[in-house]
């Protein structure tokens, strides 16, 4: 295996002097494994210093508007209510302060470890209304999907979803339409392209001529999809490819009907970068029944980010972790003021933990 990774990063090293120029290159991960893998193993420093690998939209909770968690709170102190959410959410800040210190106040708020242990939890407390938090990109939201069906065959009446779901492909395409930000070509997520395909990249590749490389966890992964996107860029034919094994071209047929049966596409809010069309996911009129915000009649809330707050600039690439003014100062992980240095998968919570110096 170091043999390969050796064998990477020669012609890595090779191509870039061949194409990275004065101006140098930037690869974007848009997966917040990626993220951390990246930093934990230190592969930045094993790259040659005009290639930059630069971190994307691709952490669930990042990516989470801040209304979201507002109305999550406003649910966690109802004395009816239990929040059903993965751990991660937990300690997001926000106006209303975090799920964690409304625990600390006595909300009911239980972290699980899938959608389906949310209907489960229903099924134990009948007495209360059980709230999954549905957040995350296409990797999660079949099993949100499943959760409603078997809450809808079971006929829970206090099992609802409070959805964020987000599609990648739409963000991708925002980001780049945006004049400020330079990618070279995209590292693309190994878990969301299981369900996808790698041919869901193809028109990316094609309309903006960017190389689209799923690559899987592992070094040898990244240093392979790395590899990949500059191949494409040194003979000029760019489209959409994996190096990531369980990635099919076409994806999970099966996970994908589900989504289309479940679920609507919308015009969807992301954290600092806006309302992006058709980005995200809402339940279908028929499942209506089982949409939180409904049944609780959640008010309109206007996005906002904490103050100082550079999460939407890290998250679209405009900006490293380390040149946020609040990065390891006013903001740490152990009181963050960002998502970024919450989530496991955060670029700021990766810096922090493996980059700092």
């Amino acid at each position: 295996m170091d043999r390969v990774i050796n064998k990477c990063c020669e012609e890595i090293h090779s191509l870039c002097r061949d194409l990275a120029g004065k101006s140098g290159l930037s690869i974007m991960e848009v997966c917040g494994t990626h993220t951390m893998v990246i930093a934990q193993n230190g592969l930045r420093s094993m790259l040659p210093a005009n290639l930059r690998l630069i971190s994307g939209p691709g952490c669930p909770v990042c990516v989470t508007d801040q209304s979201y968690m507002d109305h999550a709170v406003m649910l966690a102190r109802r004395s009816d209510v239990i929040i059903a959410t993965f751990g991660d959410m937990v300690r997001v800040p926000g106006r209303l302060g975090s799920l964690a210190q409304a625990r600390s106040q006595g909300a009911g708020i239980e972290v699980v470890y899938s959608a389906q242990q949310a209907v489960e939890l229903a099924r134990k407390t009948p007495q209360k209304q059980v709230v999954f938090l549905a957040v995350g990109f296409e990797t999660t939201a079949p099993c949100s999907a499943l959760a409603l069906q078997e809450a809808a065959a079971d006929k829970l009446e206090n099992f609802t979803l409070l959805t964020a779901h987000k599609l990648i492909l739409p963000a991708m395409n925002a980001l780049l339409g945006a004049d400020d930000v330079r990618i070279d070509g995209f590292l693309c997520p190994g878990h969301v392209s299981v369900i996808l395909g790698y041919e869901a990249y193809g028109e990316i590749a094609e309309k903006y001529r960017r190389p689209c490389v799923v690559a899987g966890f592992e070094t040898v992964q990244v240093f392979l999809g790395v590899l990949e996107i500059l191949r494409q860029l040194q003979s000029g034919q760019f489209r959409s490819c994996s190096v990531y094994p369980p990635v099919s071209a076409g994806g999970n047929r099966a996970a994908l009907a589900l989504l289309e049966e479940i679920f609507q596409v919308i015009d969807a809010p992301w954290r600092a970068l806006g309302i992006i069309p058709g980005s995200g996911l809402a339940l279908r009129e028929q499942f209506s029944g089982f949409d939180a915000a409904r049944r609780f009649e959640l008010p309109e809330l206007e996005s906002y980010e904490m103050p100082g707050c550079r999460c939407g600039d890290v998250i679209s690439g405009r900006l490293s972790p380390a040149k946020c003014k609040l990065f390891g100062r006013r903001c740490t992980p152990r009181d963050p003021v960002g998502p970024c240095m919450v989530s496991s998968e955060g670029a700021c919570a990766a810096a922090f933990k493996y980059d700092r110096k």
